[in-house]
């Protein structure tokens, strides 16, 4: 029978093989992290060292070098990386090598394909300013394998609110959380609009830019993801704050994944007209245009896509 002391030296031997082997073939976020494990050192012991060397780095941007959210590319950034070399007793340019590697040679490559924010819609340099602002990648760590979306439109013909159940998939570890945008109609007041968190997840920090009428959410999971993992949760907006909407789009960044759009009107407010169409990005024509024929019992008006592109799709109508 073996002791315990043979047990944790046997563990402390497999894991400095796995570092040495992180440290030569890389990527550079798995071999911070194994370092880091080895070590015994939480993110926030790391940042008062780092501090204590004239260095200031938040744990924020630690936890995603860590994950392979970011990688550290700025002057500073690298000399924050040369000197967590010295307090994780790595030997010196040990990490910044791996640094020089592509940054698609490890995990990181299985993402798919996306495109950013400002290629999608017309507010993305807004929303890409407000994840700056909040220390969060443009990139979640998230692909949708299933989307179903309910669009609610009031009696004034107002966008009165909308909830989606989201099926994602990670493909990176240590990803705990989804950003949700919300752009409203014109006049829509984003400092009015209410996030829910409905199932599976809670609701972390909120910003918006006024101007762009443009709202982005954090929504935190109940448990941290590892690369290849599924997650369901289901969250909303409730708006009303602008005037008469004449289409509902949702843009992707990347391909795959299904949709599900359904547009529900109210009994006093009922188009004229409805069509599906898609667009390649904010300033494209419309394509694919197709009718669409409101339900009579429940008014409602619905899209299906099996497998999204990158782009825009969404559903418009006419007013009498």
């Amino acid at each position: 029978m073996r002791s315990t002391g043979d047990s944790t030296r046997e563990s402390r031997q497999t894991s400095a093989q796995e570092l040495g082997h992180l440290l030569r073939a890389g990527p550079f976020h798995l071999a911070l992290r194994a370092a880091l494990t080895a070590r015994g050192l939480p993110l926030h012991r790391v940042q008062h060292r780092l501090a204590a060397r004239g260095i200031k780095l938040g744990v924020t941007s630690l936890s995603y070098w860590q994950q392979g959210a970011r990688r550290p590319r700025r002057p500073e950034s690298l000399k924050a990386v040369r000197a967590l070399e010295q307090i994780l007793e790595l030997p010196e340019g040990t990490l910044l090598r791996l640094l020089a590697a592509p940054e698609g040679a490890g995990p990181e490559s299985t993402r798919p394909p996306t495109r950013s924010y400002r290629a999608l819609v017309s507010v993305g340099a807004a929303v890409e300013g407000l994840l700056a602002g909040m220390e969060l990648p443009a990139d979640g760590g998230l692909h949708t394998v299933g989307h179903h979306e309910r669009v609610r439109i009031g009696a004034a013909g107002e966008l009165l609110g909308r909830e989606s159940q989201h099926v994602v998939r990670a493909h990176r570890d240590g990803v705990d959380r989804y950003l949700a945008v919300h752009h409203g109609d014109p006049g829509c007041d984003p400092a009015r609009v209410r996030v829910r968190a409905d199932e599976n997840c809670r609701t972390g920090r909120v910003r918006w830019h006024p101007e762009a009428e443009v709202l982005v959410a954090e929504l935190l999971f109940d448990a941290r993801l590892r690369t290849g993992d599924t997650y369901v949760f289901g969250y909303g907006f409730e708006d009303g704050t602008a005037g008469r909407c004449t289409e509902y789009v949702r843009g992707f960044s990347y391909s795959g994944g299904q949709y599900v759009l359904q547009v529900r009107f109210d009994e006093a407010a009922l188009p004229v007209r409805c069509r599906r169409f898609s667009r390649s990005g904010p300033g494209a024509p419309r394509s694919g245009l197709v009718d669409l024929t409101p339900s009579g019992r429940h008014r409602a008006v619905h899209l299906v896509e099996p497998g999204v592109r990158r782009g825009l799709l969404g559903i418009s109508w006419d007013w009498a």
